[in-house]
């Protein structure tokens, strides 16, 4: 969290002490899981323990996911995208500032009518891009690797929006950033928000 000091509340408990418990903790036990950082294998397997954990405590209540992400690892992003197609759990989704390249999935996974973007939020379409270093046919392997990945996650944003993945193919190619609403338009969520609904 690049030195950020992850911030406690203090909570009375029913016999009238006082606890202080992270905050992370506290929205969990709200059924809220908050992703804040680029997506790395860490903070997937954080995110898949914390979403597997509410669907066991309750899989009949909603899990809500917030996402505010700049990117990350696309295979670490799936791993989070195929945890919340796998569990029973309905999970609603909403951006809180942006999400950019890869996390634009976790926007899109959330149950259909779920899915919900901030006034202000940004959702960045962006493609995937090859690095590496090394001999030739290590750098083919990898490119190989991005073009079968390219292709999934072309398929996974063409079923959620309900766009012809060609459509969707041309969309990466290039970096495209719509607003809240164009990000409804588009089909990766269903509605902005301006204030929390209550439940």
């Amino acid at each position: 969290m690049s030195g950020y000091t992850i911030p406690s509340v203090i909570e009375r408990t029913v016999n009238g002490t006082e606890r202080a418990t992270d905050i992370f903790s506290r929205l969990l036990s709200d059924r809220i899981v908050y992703i804040g950082t680029p997506i790395d294998d860490g903070v997937a397997n954080t995110v898949i323990a914390q979403v597997l954990h509410l669907e066991n405590e309750s899989r009949d209540q909603p899990i809500q996911v917030y996402v505010n992400s700049s990117g990350g690892d696309v295979q670490a992003m799936l791993a989070i995208h195929d945890a919340l197609a796998y569990v029973r759990s309905q999970i609603a989704v909403t951006c809180v500032g942006q999400v950019v390249a890869a996390p634009v999935l976790l926007l899109a996974a959330g149950t259909p009518g779920l899915r919900a973007v901030l006034p202000h939020a940004r959702v960045v379409l962006r493609p995937l891009e090859a690095s590496g270093r090394g001999a030739i046919p290590d750098l083919i392997l990898a490119t190989e690797e991005v073009e079968r990945l390219r292709r999934q996650i072309e398929q996974l944003l063409a079923d959620a929006t309900g766009r012809p993945r060609e459509q969707v193919r041309r969309d990466l190619e290039r970096e495209r950033v719509l607003d809240a609403q164009a990000a409804v338009a588009y089909g990766l969520a269903d509605q902005v928000l301006f204030t929390r609904p209550t439940p």
